[in-house]
């Protein structure tokens, strides 16, 4: 990766970066095929034309570019932390010809989901808990919680830890990341990621491998 994990999303990419597009690297690169991914995805799981769908760290729009693409207008909305990438992500949608799609765009510290003041059928939170430590991923799924309709699907993907308390770094392929347990890169057991969906008041189905380059794991969580 460009930079260590903790000052990936303090960096803020001036406009010349964006216009060449170093956002792509900034969020890991793959571009097309993680965006690609993501996409399929959701749709073997149900995402429809006329879903409203929000992306929780949803970067530059690797993921939103076909989404928004797919998506009714008006129905994609995306949170980030890093106010570049959120811009680097207009920049994208502008390169697509996509702006007439009026997605939602939002900065946010503090998962503040509720200021798009909408309710939504899907969510996805893609290589974001990999990168929180537990008392942060409570207050995502918390906050997910609350803007979620009855029924909705939250799909969030973790690094694999072999049990709860896993203290030993871990390496993981492919893509050679390593996770810890006590700094970023994290790394989660399944009973782990179970028990911060059952406080949230979320049931939870673990998918595991889903096909990512970098063997992220893939976890549903739906509204109870």
């Amino acid at each position: 990766m460009r930079s260590r994990p903790d000052d990936l999303y303090s960096r803020q990419l001036t406009l010349a970066e964006i216009a060449s597009e170093e956002h792509r690297k900034l969020v890991g690169g793959l571009w097309h095929e993680i965006g690609a991914l993501q996409f399929e995805f959701l749709i073997q799981h149900g995402l429809l034309r006329g879903h409203k769908l929000l992306d929780i760290g949803c970067g530059a729009l690797r993921c939103g570019i076909p989404i928004i693409q797919y998506l009714d207008a008006g129905n994609y909305y995306g949170l980030d932390i890093n106010a570049s990438l959120i811009e680097a992500g207009r920049y994208e949608l502008a390169k697509a010809g996509l702006t007439a799609k009026s997605p939602r765009l939002m900065v946010s510290d503090r998962f503040e989901m509720d200021r798009f003041g909408a309710s939504f059928d899907f969510a996805i939170a893609q290589s974001l808990f990999s990168h929180l430590d537990k008392h942060r991923i409570a207050q995502c799924l918390a906050a997910a919680r609350r803007v979620l309709r009855p029924e909705s699907k939250l799909f969030c993907t973790f690094f694999l830890a072999p049990g709860s308390g896993h203290t030993e770094p871990i390496q993981h392929q492919p893509g050679g990341v390593i996770t810890f347990s006590d700094r970023d890169p994290f790394h989660y057991s399944v009973g782990e990621m179970e028990g911060f969906a059952h406080d949230a008041c979320f049931s939870a189905k673990f998918i595991g491998d889903w096909a990512h380059p970098r063997n992220l794991q893939m976890l549903q969580l739906s509204t109870l």
